[in-house]
């Protein structure tokens, strides 16, 4: 089918403060389905979408990419 997909796209370090995942906070979720939801409502219709986010690790033990698909959802 078709799928709108949001993508949220963070980058970390080290694991210090957690993470790139920890960094996609409530708050930020917040923020991310509220510009969604806008721009559902500025481009008409309501499709099936979902958020994903890709973590990026520069650090030098788990240096690589990690995409999460249906990360987190507007409910």
């Amino acid at each position: 089918g078709r799928t709108l997909v949001f993508v949220e796209v963070r980058m970390r370090r080290s694991a210090n403060f957690g993470g790139a995942a920890a960094s996609i906070t409530a708050s930020k979720q917040a923020k991310l389905i509220k510009t969604a939801q806008h721009y559902l409502a500025q481009h008409g219709g309501d499709p099936a979408c979902r958020f994903d986010a890709v973590l990026l690790s520069a650090a030098e033990s788990s240096a690589g990419i990690e995409w999460i698909k249906d990360a987190f959802g507007a409910d």
